[in-house]
């Protein structure tokens, strides 16, 4: 599974942006998907995730309220819409996608999209 992530930018805060991560491969066998970012100097924490019918997602307390995750499993795609942006929120964001195999969850990652924000 190869994931690619997308909508990264350079935005002022209050604004919105909307990232996107496209799967290409075994896709069929990807479980729960997620975002997940790291600020210079901090750990990578999760963002938000969703299942592998989208019916059901979990936030970051930090973010919830004001990001919304999203999936096209006909497309492969994922989306997080992030709106009243805040510095903080500046990072960079990464897809993950989970895959359940008999050996064990494994993990895909993206090579990440910066999202800065501006005071």
């Amino acid at each position: 599974v190869q994931l690619v992530e997308s909508g990264g930018a350079l935005v002022h805060a209050g604004n919105s942006l909307r990232l996107s991560c496209a799967a290409a491969g075994s896709t069929f066998s990807i479980d729960a998907m997620g975002w997940y970012r790291q600020a210079q100097g901090k750990q990578r924490e999760l963002v938000a995730a969703i299942t592998s019918g989208g019916g059901s997602a979990n936030f970051a307390a930090s973010v919830k309220g004001r990001f919304t995750i999203s999936r096209d499993n006909a497309k492969n795609t994922m989306y997080l819409q992030m709106n009243s942006l805040k510095p903080e929120d500046t990072a960079v964001y990464y897809c993950n996608a989970a895959e359940s195999t008999l050996w064990g969850r494994m993990d895909y990652w993206g090579k990440g999209t910066l999202v800065t924000v501006s005071s």
